[in-house]
């Protein structure tokens, strides 16, 4: 199946209507959701203007900006959006991957699970954290792990579906690994359910993507179990 018709799939079949975004789980690309001047500005003056947007905010909701404890923190928080929590929007954070070549000829899947990240669901700004757990299949090159981790991370720093946020790291390493054998599951806590609405604080999210050899079955099987298994 084509990344185009799997996309159809998940897309809902009656008219789109922005007012169902607060009930169902859309997905509406691949790609992240950004308009072509995104980075005319500079991060300071990002952080500038948003520091008074939530400024606006924290005065509309009735709270004392002049208490001590609330009055940096639209600052910190427009900070922490620009620099920390939504950093992987911008291009220049991508990390740049480092290939080695594959002198061992080791030709079995390669696993790293277990990668915590943290992430934000794009439809109420809450967080969605969890656990990726990524595979592949040497074509030639490999790469240092901590690259794995930093390209989940690159990824999870900006609004997301998880979804997406799965095709992302797997697109990403196949692009940087030149390889098509990639897998990725990711299971991942959502607090836009745990926090309000239906309020399930036990309930998790599961997807994953599997491309090349992984599609075959005891492949996959096989990646399945090991990510699996008990520590």
């Amino acid at each position: 199946m084509s990344t185009k018709e799997a996309a159809a799939k998940i897309r809902p079949i009656k008219p789109y209507d922005p007012s169902d975004l607060d009930e169902e789980h859309l997905l509406t690309s691949w790609d992240t959701p950004m308009r072509p001047d995104a980075f005319d500005l500079t991060d300071e003056e990002k952080i500038d203007k948003i520091e008074q947007h939530f400024r606006n905010i924290m005065q509309t909701l009735g709270l004392d900006l002049t208490d001590d404890s609330l009055s940096g923190t639209p600052r910190r928080v427009a900070k922490m959006f620009v620099k920390e929590v939504f950093s992987g929007l911008n291009p220049k954070n991508r990390p740049v991957a480092r290939l080695f070549e594959n002198k061992y000829n080791y030709n079995q899947m390669l696993v790293e699970k277990d990668i915590t990240f943290y992430s934000h669901c794009e439809h109420h700004f809450v967080p969605i954290y969890g656990k990726a757990h990524v595979a592949y299949f040497s074509g030639g090159k490999v790469i240092g792990l901590s690259k794995i981790n930093r390209i989940v991370q690159y990824y999870a720093k900006r609004p997301q579906v998880q979804e997406r946020l799965t095709v992302q790291i797997g697109r990403e390493l196949e692009r940087v690994l030149h390889t098509d054998s990639v897998a990725v599951v990711v299971d991942a806590n959502h607090m836009c359910v745990a926090s309000r609405g239906v309020g399930d604080t036990n309930s998790k999210t599961g997807t994953a993507y599997f491309n090349g050899k992984f599609k075959d079955e005891n492949v996959k099987r096989e990646y399945l179990n090991y990510i699996n298994a008990p520590k």
